[in-house]
């Protein structure tokens, strides 16, 4: 097995960067989804999963900041906000508070034109401030602004056997599905499908963790992540085929055991330890 597909998301729930190599901190990849955005109101997330044009705003990490495109609109250059000088204010992903620093006014109405609501640009000065969910984690865990661990893996030949199961399925023209649908920051080739069920450690390259979590999916995967066009896979077919626990299926979350590793494209993948038979998610 080896690594053929690495990703990170500087906004959660915005495009998304192909990489080659990247550091694994504890929090998660280095510059993954330590930016965010929130309702002007109450702090809340704001996802693809209500706002799917999220997914046509393009950032670009920069020295200091980002540079973010979006259609019909300006390019938006904004830098790291200073704590010291801008002080944290409280946001919310899913039920879980934390704390994000504010990027400004002009992130602000950028974003707001692009979604047509009002929201605000915030960024995790402190990777290490949120613990990861503790459910499946241990105690010095942490998590960026993702939704509850660090990564994500998916897997190529899970993605063609689900993909066959939607060409025969109702709504076949969706097919096939783009493994960028599913923002997984690791993608693993060469793995029996659904393999990655059962597994409990792995390495890739010098880096180990933990597979703590099977990934219950949501609406968002069925936004197409080119255009923000909704369709109805991939989750009628994960409801007829990978149905578990009252939820839907598809990946694995990773906390990572050897923060400050660095993996690439390339990396062999080994299974360090693996439930025997490998069950359904999640764990």
């Amino acid at each position: 097995m080896e690594l053929t597909g690495l990703h990170r998301y500087p906004v959660k729930s915005c495009r998304g960067d192909d990489l080659q190599h990247a550091v694994v901190e504890r929090a998660g990849l280095a510059g993954d989804r330590r930016w965010m955005v929130v309702s002007a109101g109450d702090g809340r997330m704001l996802t693809g999963r209500t706002h799917p044009r999220l997914v046509l705003a393009v950032p670009r990490p920069v020295d200091g900041g980002l540079e973010i495109d979006g259609p019909g609109l300006p390019t938006l250059r904004v830098a790291e906000p200073d704590p010291a000088v801008v002080g944290p204010v409280p946001v919310r992903v899913h039920r879980w508070d934390t704390a994000g620093v504010p990027a400004g006014a002009g992130a602000d109405a950028w974003f707001g034109e692009l979604l047509g609501a009002p929201a605000r640009l915030v960024h995790l000065d402190d990777p290490d401030r949120r613990p990861s969910d503790p459910e499946f984690s241990r105690p010095g865990d942490r998590v960026s602004f993702a939704d509850g661990y660090p990564l994500l893996l998916t897997a190529t030949d899970s993605l063609e056997a689900l993909d066959a199961l939607v060409a025969t399925g109702p709504n076949a023209g969706e097919g096939p599905l783009s493994m960028s649908r599913f923002r997984p920051n690791v993608v693993v080739s060469g793995a029996p499908a659904w393999a990655e069920d059962g597994w409990r450690r792995i390495r890739i390259g010098d880096a180990e963790f933990r597979a703590v979590k099977g990934c219950a999916r949501c609406v968002f995967t069925t936004v197409d992540p080119v255009s923000a066009v909704k369709g109805r896979e991939p989750m009628v077919t994960l409801a007829r085929h990978r149905r578990f626990d009252k939820g839907v299926w598809f990946g694995m979350n990773l906390i990572p055991d050897n923060p400050g590793a660095e993996i690439r494209t390339g990396d062999p993948v080994e299974v360090l330890e693996a439930a025997d038979p490998a069950p359904g998610p999640p764990r």
